[in-house]
């Protein structure tokens, strides 16, 4: 059963920098898409970027131009830079990855990212 480790997030101040790591117990390669969720308390699951299998890449409108997703695959990791963060920006991240091939979606455990003066 693969598995999604998350690793990164934390409280910072408007404007500040966080990085988050998603590391996998298998390559990569063994994912279509990869991606980041986040989840404000009282809202549903929302998309903020995805990268495809042969490096496109695509982001919500409200994080296009600070964060940028990116993976390492000689060490399993997928990764999201995020910038200019936003009080808005604070929410439960989570690392996904889906695989076409029999439709599966495996979740990282999540990790909280607080942006708060």
């Amino acid at each position: 059963q693969v598995q999604l480790v998350e690793s990164g997030g934390g409280l910072v101040q408007p404007g500040g920098s966080l990085r988050l790591s998603c590391t996998a117990t298998e390559t990569l390669f063994s994912f279509n898409s990869m991606g980041w969720y986040r989840q404000a308390p009282g809202k549903q699951r929302e998309l903020v970027a995805t990268i495809f299998r042969f490096g496109s890449s695509k982001y919500d409108d409200s994080v296009k131009g600070r964060f940028t997703i990116s993976r390492d695959y000689a060490k399993n990791t997928m990764s999201l830079q995020m910038n200019s963060l936003k009080p808005e920006d604070t929410a439960v991240y989570y690392c996904n990855g889906h695989v076409e091939n029999g439709d599966s979606d495996y979740w990282g455990q999540g990790t909280q990212v607080t942006v708060s003066s």
